[in-house]
């Protein structure tokens, strides 16, 4: 089992910035790739970037290269995502979530996700 927790959301004005913690805890943490999904009202539940358990290889979707850096500390159990130049398309809940396997944007893949939290870029 592997408990989820972000942190970090809140309110900004577009060409801002915020930084997204996801506390990881349970079993074997490091043994899984994490993954950050947003949720926008109304659309699907889309990947926004993941880095593997291993290599430490990333992935972003296109809409957030150049401006989001996953990164993860082990020695802290948290995986972060720095995002700036936030746009109001950014608007959504965010989500962690763990898949013990190769990084992937598909939401049934992975095993365990966070609560979520709410970020939104409005001036």
């Amino acid at each position: 089992q592997v408990q989820l927790v972000e942190t970090g959301g809140g309110l900004v004005q577009p060409g801002g910035s915020l930084r997204l913690s996801c506390a990881v805890s349970g079993t074997n943490p490091h043994y899984y790739s994490m993954g950050w999904f947003r949720q926008a009202p109304g659309k699907e539940r889309e990947g926004v970037s993941c880095i593997h358990y291993g290599d430490g290889s990333i992935t972003y979707a296109d809409s957030v290269k150049g401006r989001f850096t996953i990164s993860r500390d082990n020695s802290k159990n948290t995986v972060y995502l720095q995002m700036n130049s936030l746009k109001p398309e950014d608007t959504a809940v965010y989500y962690c979530a763990a898949l013990r396997g190769e990084c992937a944007f598909v939401v049934d893949f992975y095993d365990y996700w966070g609560q979520g939290t709410q970020v939104t870029v409005s001036s």
